[in-house]
């Protein structure tokens, strides 16, 4: 329980695989613990979920450490297209246009993005991945897995939407899908597929890529993929009883730069856009990145990667300061390029999904050295997407987006991380 725990050794728990033993509010309102499966959202006014799912970082008593740094040269391609190291394995999980398990009606989505994993309580874990599909035909969808890791229902979280890019987990155990259009927004949906997914118009209007939460702070960074983007943080009006933030109030802000050289926080005063000046343009001397993607907060660090530099930046929540971890223009020959997608491991480690480049999944160590962990070869004109570990931090969950017959997720397993 949250009560017998300090506050801190929560937050530092990392990737742990009972992940549901954590006490946490209710998402939404009036849903059984045991669903039948694949039912379809009918409550359009979301409240705190039971803890049925949690985002993949939480976890009450064990503690993962990475062991990336550890991980040996890429072998030859396997019989998916994928280069890994030794000791790593591949499947394939899902495939466009396929069923993806026998007697169930949901077909994989188009163009699969960004995704993210959720502990379940039974021991198994959902991933949930965005469709960037424009004019009304993205949206998200599910897989969920039993606790020996088969897929045993695959469902739609969210339809109706354009251009779902990437996003983010809340530590309630909900996925914010973003919608890279230019009055985007951000959905709050559940993992389990029971409730509908609601509009966050509080947190902009604008080419939202991703999101994520500052467990401990109560913010949420956003990024923008536009050449002269913005970072944003939205600031709640209230955070509830049980500690998380309110999404349906607040004020959106702006970084700027400051004159010792740190970040401060400007209002946007037309966060949803319902005027004429595009919320970019709205504060003078708002901090300009160049194609804003992937994002995610990691022991008071925000990590966020640029694709239009080929950067990874890190904002320092505690002392409000941004430094460049990784640019790959200060390489003759960049093992990283095209960054789009990004999570972090149990300890720190930056792994950037590469949008074209050479197909891979390059991790940034907290030293700011590069490492490869895979690629993909035959995947023609594609991209790398919605990179996640399971709650164990033995799985990586990803999609190459195009290729092979539309979008393929895949799952490697191996010793990613190791338990303390």
């Amino acid at each position: 329980m949250l009560s017998a725990m300090r506050r801190r050794d929560v937050l530092q728990a990392g990737l742990a695989e009972l992940a549901f033993l954590v006490s946490a509010p209710s998402l939404f309102a009036g849903c059984s613990k045991d669903p039948p499966p694949n039912r379809a959202p009918t409550n359009p006014s979301p409240a705190p979920l039971p803890a049925a799912v949690m985002p993949r970082e939480s976890g009450p008593s064990s503690r993962l450490v990475s062991r990336i740094p550890e991980i040996g040269p890429l072998g030859a391609p396997d019989a998916n297209g994928m280069r890994l190291p030794s000791g790593f394995t591949s499947r394939v999980i899902a495939q466009t246009f396929d069923v993806v398990v026998g007697g169930k009606a949901y077909v994989w989505h188009k163009s699969p993005d960004g995704g993210a994993t959720f502990a379940a309580e039974d021991g198994g874990w959902i991933y949930v991945s965005n469709s960037e599909e424009d004019r009304g035909a993205g949206g998200a969808g599910a897989l969920r897995f039993d606790r020996e890791g088969a897929v045993v229902d695959a469902y739609g979280i969210l339809k109706g939407t354009s251009n779902n890019c990437a996003g983010g987990p809340t530590p309630w155990g909900t996925w914010l899908s973003c919608e890279e259009t230019a009055r985007g927004r951000v959905h709050e949906c559940d993992p389990r597929g029971l409730v509908a997914a609601i509009a966050r118009p509080a947190l902009g209007s604008f080419k939202h890529e991703a999101v994520a939460v500052d467990p401990v702070l109560h913010h949420l960074y956003l990024t923008e993929d536009e050449s002269d983007g913005c970072l944003y943080r939205f600031v709640p009006a209230s955070v509830g009883a049980q500690g998380h933030p309110d999404l349906s109030a607040g004020t959106l802000e702006v970084a700027v730069a400051t004159a010792a050289g740190g970040v401060a926080w400007r209002l946007v005063p037309d966060a949803g856009f319902a005027r004429r000046t595009p919320t970019r343009h709205q504060v003078a001397g708002a901090l300009r990145f160049n194609g804003g993607e992937g994002i995610w907060w990691h022991d008071g660090v925000v990590y966020f990667a640029t694709k239009g530099d080929n950067r990874i930046h890190a904002f320092d929540t505690r002392s409000a300061t941004l430094r460049t971890l990784y640019a790959a223009g200060a390489f003759k020959a960049p093992l990283l390029t095209g960054v789009d997608n990004v999570t972090v491991s149990a300890s720190g480690d930056v792994l950037v999904a590469e949008d074209g480049g050479r197909m891979k999944i390059v991790a940034i160590l907290p030293s700011g050295e590069p490492k490869e962990i895979l690629q993909l070869v035959g995947y023609a004109d594609s991209e790398i997407t919605g990179p996640a570990f399971d709650p164990s931090g033995r799985r990586l969950y990803f999609s190459s987006q195009r290729g092979r017959r539309g979008g393929t997720t895949f799952e490697v397993t191996g010793p990613f991380h190791a338990r303390v």
